[in-house]
């Protein structure tokens, strides 16, 4: 009896501890689990989706900010480049022209310092001064009067170099300025006597780099010692900024120069983080909608558990009705929600995806035409072989001639546009200018009697030059040509041939309607052109020519009032 009292007094005492358990722990009801299931069912995936779009996007975005970066240098270290290499090509072709020869006299006329004054207006702000110095230093001609008689000091040497076969020399930055030197030689003894020194305003690079840095980007200007040749004005070196460096690829020994660019981190990832507080509205909308949706939900999916609680606790007792039988009816809802849900889920996946794609920036480039004769001489090809065709309707044969000579004006005009843009050093050998040019009035008999045009050559002496035979070729067709075109039936072209102890002199004259006073000026420019369907290079062909001979070239009225292109070219030495 004992036994048996204690063993009923420890299965209420278990009882009564496992019931005070129960009552602490406060299990989840089913609306709380079916709450939390699904928001953690649709926030979930919804989250990993954004954190993965949100790292895509901001890895898509830091490359295109350094993209940016690296394309903005190369375009800066592209125009620094041009900007040195105008400059010196500048000071090489001043150098080299007929009025430095006034530096013999002493300038006593101001003809040189007129011109210098007049050639630094014209560069603005490009150059501080110009200034022609005899070999002892003394200033003969400036474009600063007050610069005449002083001494020309100059830094130390920088660099020297040959360009195009003459020495230039650029000195040390001082003061935001640049010196750079040229010699000048005399025509009679080819011997120098005296430099042309242009002082260049270094701000013009200062100021490229001041243009340059937009959208707080940084630029500066390094030579190969890494030693600061130009800064931008808000340049500092960040600890926390993207970098990019740009070297600059140049004719002129500018070798290691290279554009340095910082841009402040917090600003170029301003986007990221813009992108990244979408991400978390997003998820905010996504998390209140969810709530709005998932709790009505809940409650139809659990009352009718509950009901069914209530009534196992109460079947007991009488009067106790079972529930309606609504369980099909609740799962088939229960699967519209979830349908329901994963659409949204993967509307907003969309929405992330196209906001990721939305950050790309475009690429600038400019392109030019490659490679342009080769097709051109597959259609010039293919047109002569259809010509041989003997069933060839006439209007066939008339486009195909259409083709032909689009074919070769297109080639022309590219032939002209590479002579212009790369002109190739002559190669000089003993010319006898008597028989050349009865080679080419020769050459041209052709087309000028084609038109009854009279085409003579006045030449009584055999005269030697040292010259290039096919530019001078190209010369002489080139003014002929010129005048051929221009001039109506019945005109007359006379090509005349002299020469003194030192030069040869051509003269090409015409009874055409000359060139008006006003565009004479113009003349030798790239694409100025009197010809309707001309491109104005022949000129400016010739000109360089002429140049690269040691020569000049000059316009004048003929005796017939019409065009006259007079040509002086130094004679071979022996």
């Amino acid at each position: 009896m004992i036994l048996i009292h204690d063993d009923r007094f420890g299965k209420k005492h278990l009882t009564s501890i496992f019931s005070h358990l129960m009552r602490f722990q406060s299990p989840l009801t089913i609306r709380k689990m079916l709450l939390i299931a699904f928001l953690l069912a649709g926030l979930l995936p919804v989250l990993m989706v954004s954190l993965l779009s949100f790292y895509q996007a901001r890895q898509a975005l830091r490359v295109e900010i350094q993209h940016d970066l690296q394309t903005t240098g190369n375009a800066v270290a592209e125009h620094v480049d041009r900007v040195m290499n105008e400059r010196v090509q500048n000071v090489r072709s001043w150098s080299q022209l007929a009025i430095m020869q006034d530096l013999l006299i002493g300038d006593i006329d101001k003809r040189l310092s007129i011109f210098l004054a007049e050639t630094r207006r014209s560069y603005a702000e490009q150059y501080i001064s110009l200034d022609v110095a005899d070999l002892q230093a003394h200033i003969i001609a400036s474009s600063r009067p007050a610069n005449i008689g002083q001494t020309l000091h100059t830094p130390p040497v920088w660099m020297s170099f040959r360009d195009n076969g003459q020495t230039i020399t650029i000195y040390h930055l001082s003061h935001h300025q640049l010196m750079i030197s040229a010699p000048i030689f005399s025509q009679n003894t080819l011997q120098p006597m005296g430099h042309l020194m242009a002082t260049f305003n270094w701000q013009v690079i200062e100021n490229l780099l001041d243009h340059a840095a937009q959208h707080s980007t940084e630029l500066a200007l390094f030579d190969n010692t890494q030693h600061m040749l130009a800064q931008s004005r808000l340049w500092s070196e960040q600890k926390h900024s993207l970098h990019a460096k740009a070297a600059l690829t140049s004719r002129l020994p500018l070798n290691g120069w290279q554009i340095h660019l910082n841009k402040d981190h917090d600003v170029a990832v301003a986007p990221v983080h813009r992108l990244g507080m979408i991400f978390i509205a997003l998820l905010g909308a996504i998390l209140v909608f969810s709530v709005l949706l998932v709790r009505p939900l809940a409650q139809n999916i659990s009352r009718p558990l509950e009901t069914l609680t209530r009534y196992v606790q109460r079947f007991r007792q009488p009067g106790s009705q079972p529930p309606a039988a609504s369980g099909p009816a609740e799962v088939q809802s229960l699967h519209q929600a979830f349908t329901q849900m994963a659409s949204d889920l993967a509307e907003s996946e969309q929405q992330l995806t196209r906001a990721a794609k939305l950050a790309v920036v475009g690429e600038m480039a400019a392109a030019m035409s490659h490679e342009v004769r080769t097709p051109l001489g597959i259609m010039r090809s293919s047109a002569d072989v259809l010509l041989r065709e003997p069933q060839l309707s006439a209007d066939g044969r008339e486009v195909l001639g259409f083709i032909i000579s689009e074919t070769e004006r297109l080639n022309k005009l590219v032939s002209a546009l590479i002579d212009a843009a790369r002109p190739r050093l002559p190669n000089k050998i003993p010319v006898d200018l008597q028989a050349h040019l009865q080679h080419v009035v020769a050459m041209l008999q052709k087309p000028a009697q084609d038109k009854q045009i009279s085409l003579t050559l006045q030449a009584t002496q055999p005269i030697t030059i040292a010259a290039d035979q096919d530019q001078m070729t190209q010369v002489l067709v080139n003014l002929l040509m010129n005048a051929i075109q221009i001039l109506p039936a019945g005109g007359h072209i006379n090509l005349q041939l002299s020469a003194d102890s030192q030069s040869a002199y051509i003269a090409v004259a015409d009874d055409g309607p000359g060139v008006p006073p006003t565009q004479q000026e113009h003349l030798f420019e790239a694409f100025f052109t009197q010809r309707a369907g001309g491109v104005g290079l022949g000129l400016a062909v010739v000109k360089q020519i002429i140049e690269a001979h040691n020569g000049t070239i000059s316009y004048s009225t003929s005796a017939w009032q019409g065009a006259q292109f007079n040509l002086s070219l130094p004679l071979a030495t022996a």
